[in-house]
């Protein structure tokens, strides 16, 4: 046989294969990944993680960015908004990262910052398959008439005891979405999200950010309250998650923060606790980064979180290029 018979042996091209989709599945596993990316072919994406494979370099195919490592610069997207309200429209834009910022006082909490060992890089999302319209006037009329569907919906039990359910606030198209677990009795009795004790704090740390309360989206998990404010249930979840699913692919954020477990929960399937899972990106579906972080909540039982919180917002912040807002 001769060396390029050899060289074109299809077993040997085989086991590499077979050892570069193992590698790719251990890899979403491991990010919360799905599938994969439309901007490589498949061949392109095994070639880049056959570690030691004797045809790598041929073939040419760059390694895919791990979403611990890759930078929001190499993050194509598809959303990009006119400062306008009255006029939105959905055009492609990169994201480039800014340049490193000054350490900035925490407006939530002003407590001393400590060093971090190292700083989290938002995953370099991929383009955007959920079929959504283009129009804003389209886009703002699915949903309303998913906010209908959902105010219609009997699916689990917590529609039994809800005055009402609580859909949304804020702008249908930003560039940011806040989600959280579900609504307390206040935001049952008004038909809107964080608007207790626990929205306050979170609308000082959206300020915080540099965003006014209603230039960003904000949302839960399950629409309807649970019984005395409990965690929702798995099942309760699952029937609210294709409501959430369809709300994030019309807002078609660039960039998500989960507060709390249960929002992370619900958008990444995993069931570490948040303590584990806080600045740490993650994907939602494979296409919008995810800061998950405390629960305003939370902060109101144990202060001393809030700088840990201020961390992660600030990530989120270099992640779109936002500066932090001028000290009066």
């Amino acid at each position: 046989m001769s060396e390029a018979e050899a060289e074109l042996d299809p077993r040997e091209e085989l086991v590499e294969l077979v050892a570069a989709v193992r590698a790719y599945a251990e890899w979403q596993a491991e990010t919360g990944a799905i599938g994969l990316p439309v901007e490589a072919s498949a061949e392109a994406v095994l070639a880049s993680l056959a570690v030691g494979a004797p045809r790598t370099a041929p073939r040419g195919a760059p390694r895919p960015p791990s979403p611990q490592h890759s930078s929001p610069s190499q993050a194509s997207q598809t959303n990009a908004r006119t400062p306008s309200s009255a006029a939105h429209t959905s055009t492609s834009s990169a994201v480039a990262r800014p340049p490193q910022a000054a350490a900035v006082p925490n407006p939530v909490a002003p407590l001393a910052s400590t060093p971090v060992a190292s700083t989290p890089v938002a995953p370099a999302a991929r383009a955007r398959t959920v079929d959504a319209p283009a129009s804003a006037d389209e886009r703002t009329t699915r949903l309303a008439l998913l906010a209908e569907e959902v105010r219609a919906c009997t699916a689990c039990v917590l529609h039994q005891q809800r005055r009402q359910t609580v859909f949304s606030r804020g702008d249908p198209f930003s560039e940011l979405v806040f989600i959280g677990e579900g609504p307390g009795a206040d935001e049952d009795a008004q038909g809107f999200p964080f608007v207790g004790a626990a929205g306050q704090l979170l609308d000082r740390m959206i300020a915080a950010m540099g965003y006014g309360r209603d230039e960003v989206y904000v949302c839960n998990v399950v629409k309807c309250r649970p019984p005395n404010n409990r965690k929702p249930e798995l099942d309760e979840m699952a029937s609210c998650m294709p409501f959430l699913a369809q709300q994030l692919g019309l807002v078609r954020p660039k960039a998500i923060v989960a507060l709390g477990a249960t929002a992370v929960q619900g958008l990444c399937g995993t069931s570490e606790g948040i303590t584990r899972l806080r600045g740490k990106w993650k994907l939602y579906k494979g296409s919008i980064p995810i800061m998950p972080t405390f629960h305003p909540a939370y902060l109101l039982r144990s202060p001393a979180a809030k700088r840990e919180v201020w961390l992660d917002l600030q990530e989120v912040m270099k992640h779109l290029g936002k500066a932090p807002p001028a000290r009066s």
